[in-house]
Formats: C-alpha cells, structure tokens, sequence
C-alpha cells in the first residue's frame, strides 16, 4: 500500500503539504458524506492511516525505509452525528472546519496496542579508589525503578466480573462537541459493548508498572578510566508492552593517587635516585599497583631519564591487556652536612671537570 499515492503527493512534499491533502480527501470520502458508500469507507480509513503515518516524522521515516506493516488500519472511526447549536462555540470549540478534521481524526485512529518499547534506562554514580579502578571491584548500589505489576503482569488491568463500561457508562461509544458538531466513535474500552470484565490493576493504577527500590551488585572491570560508563543491562526502568527493560548506566568517578599517574593503559611514576646511585648505577626497588618490583638504574642515569616496566600498568578494559610503568628518575641531591663530604665533592669536580653547560655555548 503506497500512502504517497492515496494521498496524491509526492515524497518529499512537507508536513504542511500533507495535512492539506488529508483535510481535501477527508471532506469527499468521509463516510457521513457518502452513506451506504462502503467502498467510500475503506478508501477513508485508508486515507486516514496514510496521513497518521506521513504526518509523523518518525512514523514517516520508518515507511519510508520499511514501508507499511499489515493491521495498522484505523480501528475506530468517528461518526459524525450532526449539530447541536444549543451551546455557544467559544475559544478552543470555535475550531475551523480544516482543524477540526486534522484534530478529531487524528485522535479517533490513535487507538491500538502498538509496538513493545524498550524501558528507560537510570544513571547513577560510582566513586572507586585508585586501587580499586585499577584491580576491579564489585558496588552495590540501592536504587529505585519501575518494575513490570506482579498482579497484572504489565497488561495494566485484571479480570473482574462483567459490569458496566465506566468509561463509556454502558453507552458502547464515547460523544463529544467540537464547535456546534456532534461527534461519536465506539468505545476502545469495551468494544462497543458496553460491559467490561477488566477493570484497572489497583496494584499500578493502570499504568502495568511499579516503583520498587532494589539492591543491585555492578561488577567494575578491571582497567576503569576516570568518567568511564559501565553498564548493567536490564536494570532500568520496565519497559512497556512486553519491551525490555532499560540497564543501569554507572558512571565511574575515579580518585587520583599520591603516586601513580594514568596515562591511557600506562601508569608513570616518579622516582628519586642520588647521586652515586646515578653515577654508579644501582639496583632499586619502586613500588607497583601490586607491590613493589626492582629497577636497574645503569650508570650514568641523568635526572629526567625514563624506564619502562612492561606489564606493569593497568588492564586494558577492552581486552584485558595491561599496560606499562614508566618510571621517571629525579636526582636528588645530598645535604652537605660536614667539611669532608664538601671536600670529597670537590675532588670529584676536580676529576670531572667536564663543561656540562658547552651546549649553551658558555
């Protein structure tokens, strides 16, 4: 079924363009104008579901991708009656007659069960230690959503004996006013009946929901980053009609640490060393995200110079994978405290009188 051609526009016509065809179609077929035309009816609610699908941008992008779904026609028309000019048309009921047919039909064919929707998901927030970030760790978190109704399993109402239609007191369908027009269509709650055996689920008033508060366990990877997401799939808010529930998003705030800096999946670390330590070379021990290790310094070390222990960075949070410690050496120089560590220096300087500053050309 092409809604463009029942409509008689092309597609890329605007929403303007087709209300405007939707109001022209709707006064020549509508049934009340063609009495006893059965086939002015069908091609009506076929006009109808062509502009409440065109008119709805997301409506009309999913047509325009996939086309029409089967059983998607309007299920409960709305008859017009006739007039009534014991009341006075004001304000809102003083509607024209194009918006009146744009407003009435629209919500006469917005009835059916639709498609299952997916819930909505909650955020919340995780403060974790440098450690823990690094390592991995558990949190619970007590939060509060919307849950499928035990007592109606999410329809929103239960069975109860047969009585009258509260919503159409026994009438079988709903009448309303627009300006001095009379309208009519068959009530969706009972079908036209006017008794029903359902009634709204006390336990959610209706809505297929409830609030429950809960204690979740969110798992954290190991390898977290500062204002990384974690998710916790299906801990969000029920969805509705038989759609999935929405996850728990968590969003990692990450306390920084009087050592270790990150950068990406590498840990940098600065050490101090002396000065016979850099002269010399030494073996030193430095500590770790789990523990301490040995470092070789060789001989000759100058301040500012790096290392890198492999693997002893942080875990990757995508495969696992740790990263580096880059070790930064910072010289730290004596305290002179006695005439014979002052002379000492100075001998070396006498026996090392390299020109450490001829780079500068002084």
């Amino acid at each position: 079924m092409d809604f463009y051609a029942i409509l008689g526009i092309e597609r890329r016509v605007t929403a303007a363009e087709v209300k405007r065809a939707y109001r022209r179609l709707a006064r020549k077929f509508h049934p009340d104008i063609n009495p006893g035309d059965q086939a002015a009816v069908v091609h009506f609610h076929r006009i109808v579901e062509a502009y409440e699908t065109l008119v709805d941008p997301g409506r009309r992008r999913d047509y325009d991708l996939h086309g029409a779904e089967p059983g998607t026609a309007a299920q409960s028309p709305v008859e017009f009656e006739g007039f009534d000019f014991s009341r006075a048309a004001e304000g809102l009921r003083a509607s024209t007659f194009s918006e009146l047919f744009a407003d009435v039909f629209k919500a006469a064919t917005s009835t059916g069960a639709g498609k299952p929707e997916t819930g909505a998901d909650l955020h919340g927030t995780v403060a974790l230690s440098f450690e823990d970030a690094v390592r991995g760790c558990e949190r619970l978190l007590t939060l509060t959503r919307q849950v499928v109704c035990q007592l109606c399993h999410g329809a929103g109402e239960v069975r109860t004996a047969e009585g009258r239609c509260l919503q159409c007191q026994g009438e079988g369908s709903l009448r309303w006013a627009r300006g001095h027009m009379v309208f009519s269509k068959t009530c969706t709650a009972c079908g036209g009946t006017g008794r029903q055996q359902q009634q709204a689920c006390a336990g959610c008033g209706g809505q297929g929901a409830t609030a429950r508060s809960e204690t979740v366990t969110a798992g954290i990877p190991p390898g977290v980053a500062d204002g990384a997401r974690v998710r916790v799939p299906e801990k969000g808010h029920a969805g509705r009609r038989g759609g999935r529930p929405g996850d728990l998003c968590i969003t990692v705030q990450v306390a920084t640490h009087p050592l270790f800096e990150r950068d990406g999946d590498d840990l940098r670390l600065v050490v101090p060393i002396a000065v016979h330590e850099a002269a010399l070379g030494a073996r030193i021990e430095v500590p770790t995200v789990d523990g301490r290790t040995r470092l070789r310094v060789p001989p000759g070390t100058q301040s500012g110079q790096r290392f890198r222990l492999h693997g002893r960075g942080a875990p990757s949070p995508r495969d696992g994978r740790p990263g580096d410690l880059v070790v930064e050496v910072r010289l730290v120089l004596p305290r002179l405290l006695d005439e014979r560590s002052k002379e000492l220096m100075r001998e070396f300087g006498r026996r090392n009188d390299e020109n450490v500053r001829k780079d500068l050309g002084v």
